[in-house]
């Protein structure tokens, strides 16, 4: 069986570092897709040179003795898409799409995203959070992740620095010291 490449999740890559200008109207959406289509719905985006964005984390499984890696979205169902109201609808066109959300607070949206996006190249091991709960807000002070906010979050009696997509009520941890952590909330 052939191995797949690597497929892009975000177009254009420099897409949450400064927003294409060339299509005036863009705005942020958060498509929720048919059930397993996310990676369909962006090959499609992307052929159609769609800005968009698909948080993928590797997962590995292991199925008969063998271990398989594969990429999947960090948030099941979403993809996150920048786009006039026609590249909207040449979404829902796909048939891949359920639901689509617009999204009130864009610079939040794309400061969460920047965060999860910075989390995920750096191979940080991500556990998934729902629901989020109200915690201490810190600031990563130095390492790896130096810059990045986020709350504390203790799971089974170590510290996780909890990065959220606020829009969604989801987010991501990864296990951190706490001793490169600083409050924002004094």
């Amino acid at each position: 069986m052939p191995i797949l490449k690597e497929e892009s999740s975000l177009f254009p890559e420099t897409l949450l570092d400064e927003l294409p200008s060339d299509v005036p109207d863009r705005r942020w959406y958060a498509l929720y897709t048919k059930a397993r289509q996310e990676k369909s719905l962006a090959r499609e985006l992307h052929k159609y040179r769609v800005p968009f964005y698909l948080p993928l984390v590797k997962k590995t499984n292991v199925s008969r003795g063998r271990r398989r890696t594969s990429l999947t979205p960090l948030f099941g169902g979403y993809l996150f898409l920048f786009g006039a109201e026609t590249e909207r609808v040449r979404s829902l066109a796909t048939n891949r799409v359920s639901r689509v959300l617009a999204v009130e607070d864009p610079e939040q949206l794309v400061f969460d995203l920047r965060q999860l996006h910075q989390l995920i190249v750096a191979g940080a091991p991500l556990t998934i959070e729902s629901r989020l709960d109200k915690g201490r807000r810190v600031r990563v002070r130095r390492g790896a992740f130096a810059g990045l906010e986020g709350i504390v979050v203790k799971r089974r009696g170590k510290t996780r620095l909890l990065v959220s997509v606020n829009f969604l009520q989801q987010g991501a941890s990864v296990e951190i010291d706490d001793f490169l952590l600083e409050p924002l909330d004094l």
